[in-house]
């Protein structure tokens, strides 16, 4: 008899160990989930945000509200590199000619997130400072092509043969659940500035 009584109380500890073991874990997981959740939408709304300017920006490239300004198009473009560009536009439409430039900061610039690949994207409006912007960003890439759909070679000899680009962002959030990034990727094809080629 009181064999059976221990074996029944060490029976129903194991059991009890185990439930509470299983309890922790599904709580764990959902947290991660909440957490996993929360984070996409957040990293969803920065790479909208932030496609919404680029987006804006460069079908304005060669643009200006007083069209004689910027009367060949094609020279639009002061210079293009993989991840920089720098081109005429009017910035708040008031028949202005600015030069718009766009580059990405070094990984080693942004240490105030626990995010080793975020960095900074600064967009320059002529000599002014340049202002950046933290959305998460770990990729921004960019892609020329000519008038006949070939990808231009870098380094870009004369950016008048440039007719298009191809834009690839990637966006992650700043801490990570254990080792995992919560990550959106989006990529505009063969953007085509009317201006580029208009005229």
């Amino acid at each position: 008899m009181g064999y059976s009584t221990i074996l029944d109380i060490i029976g129903s500890a194991i059991i009890g160990g185990l439930i509470m073991l299983i309890l922790f874990r599904m709580s764990d997981a959902a947290s991660q989930n909440t957490y996993n959740n929360s984070q996409e939408l957040v990293v969803q709304t920065n790479l909208t945000t932030l496609v919404g300017i680029l987006e804006n920006d460069f079908r304005r490239i060669g643009y200006c509200k007083l069209y004689n300004k910027i009367p060949i198009s094609n020279t639009a473009i002061i210079s293009a590199d993989s991840t920089s560009i720098s081109f005429l536009t009017d910035v708040n439409d008031t028949g202005d000619v600015d030069t718009l430039h766009y580059y990405v900061g070094p990984t080693s610039e942004l240490t105030s997130t626990p995010n080793p690949n975020d960095r900074l994207l600064y967009r320059v409006i002529n000599n002014e400072t340049p202002k950046s912007v933290n959305l998460g960003l770990t990729e921004f890439k960019l892609l020329y092509f000519d008038t006949w759909g070939d990808t231009l070679k870098f380094p870009i000899a004369t950016t008048k043969a440039i007719t298009s680009i191809q834009i690839s962002v990637q966006v992650e959030n700043a801490e990570a659940y254990g080792n995992e990034y919560v990550s959106a990727f989006w990529r505009q094809i063969r953007l085509a500035a009317r201006n580029l080629t208009n005229r």
